[in-house]
């Protein structure tokens, strides 16, 4: 049986392929009885749709799998932390398990800033666990901020050598 670490570097295999899109470099996978379903990263860059997170992508992608916008009994394994959109989705998806990678201190909706999963106001509840292959997801971000940041700087010392 694949463990939540197989399935975080399948969602890491995700994320990467994001970042060689251009995108912010989360990637989410969706497992049903230890089977993928669905396997998507961060797309709103591109679609020019704000909505387009690696966990909206792949509830959409499993919803249409499986013909049925609920997804029970499903654990989703994502590289960061997710937001309060992706949180009330994965809520009305009735997804069983949340596994994340890197911690979002920002904006995390699950224990960072909010701890969304944890109302009981919910009519249902998502078990979750964080921090799987945490150093791994938290990498691969800094990276692409880093790279992100170093092509501005060449991009505006180019500007500065050409005026």
């Amino acid at each position: 049986m694949p463990s939540d670490e197989y399935w975080m570097q399948q969602a890491l295999v995700q994320a990467a392929q994001g970042a060689a899109a251009g995108e912010v470099p989360v990637g989410a996978v969706l497992v049903h009885d230890e089977e993928l379903i669905s396997a998507a990263y961060n797309q709103p860059i591109g679609s020019h749709d704000p909505s387009a997170h690696a966990e909206i992508a792949a509830l959409r992608t499993a919803g249409l799998a499986q013909n049925n916008y609920r997804l029970p009994n499903s654990t989703l394994y994502v590289t960061l932390e997710p937001c309060v959109m992706c949180v009330g989705a994965l809520v009305h998806a009735r997804i069983e398990r949340l596994v994340f990678g890197a911690y979002e201190y920002k904006t995390g909706a699950v224990v960072s800033v909010w701890q969304l999963l944890d109302a009981p106001e919910h009519n249902h509840h998502i078990s979750y666990q964080g921090g799987i292959l945490e150093d791994e997801c938290r990498q691969q971000l800094q990276t692409f901020f880093k790279q992100r940041r170093l092509q501005a700087k060449q991009a505006r010392q180019a500007q500065s050598q050409t005026s």
